[in-house]
């Protein structure tokens, strides 16, 4: 088992085992194939395998969640069916614990708090709105969020998700009025330079899906603006 970080085929390696593996995913890259056709960091993922365990042949490789491509942080990859199988299960069944960082542009009116709100997607236009209440077709969306740093009229967040809804922590947190940095899509007032947003997945932990052990992954924030406003 190998949890030092490993940089090879462009990929920032983060935690290695038999079953599965996590990398630290720049803002920008595409965890899964889509529409655009542009090469994902599975596949990545995949030549990284290949090429460091000298593997004859296609790879497996499952994809178990996906991060928004402007968004970085961990992303875990199953190294064989059986982990596959049960960190979908454990998805599904909210025992896996994630925790985010983002920067916004306003302070929230409470320290800290939990966000609940009932979210509906547009798929023609990839965006989600956020209601108060229920409606027909919405599904609850729930958050923990706490107030860790301001400086120069930036605002740190730790933001723990509860349910995994798309663009679930960029949604909730322009509804409060608090847009992250950078996301023209969700209410920011100007981009960042790289295209990327101020949110950033850095913990997931859980138990090992074969061996059973608590696992805790991290993923250290990027370097550049806005992230470099703190000492993270």
């Amino acid at each position: 088992m190998r949890r030092e970080k490993t940089n090879l085929q462009g990929l920032t390696v983060i935690y290695e085992d038999n079953h599965i593996i996590a990398i630290n995913k720049p803002a920008g890259s595409l965890v899964h194939g889509d529409e655009t056709g542009d090469k994902t960091l599975a596949d990545a993922v995949k030549q990284y395998i290949k090429i460091r365990y000298n593997k004859p042949g296609d790879v497996f490789l499952g994809v178990i969640h996906r991060l928004d491509r402007p968004v970085s942080g961990v992303v875990i990859f199953a190294r064989t069916s059986k982990a596959l199988i049960r960190m979908n299960k454990m998805m599904q069944e909210k025992v896996i614990a994630k925790k985010y960082i983002a920067i916004v542009s306003a302070r929230p009116d409470e320290l800290s708090g939990t966000l609940t709100h009932h979210i509906s997607k547009d798929e023609t236009k990839n965006t989600v709105r956020a209601y108060a209440s229920k409606k027909p077709g919405t599904k609850e969306a729930v958050l923990n969020y706490q107030l860790k740093g301001e400086l120069d009229g930036k605002i740190l967040l730790d933001v723990e998700p509860l349910t995994g809804r798309p663009h679930q922590i960029r949604v909730q947190l322009s509804k409060i009025n608090c847009p992250i940095v950078g996301d023209l899509k969700y209410g920011a007032t100007y981009p960042l330079q790289d295209k990327s947003i101020a949110l950033h997945c850095i913990q997931m932990s859980f138990l090992h899906p074969v061996g059973n052990e608590p696992v805790v992954i991290k993923a250290e924030p990027p370097r550049i603006f806005p992230w470099n406003t703190f000492s993270l």
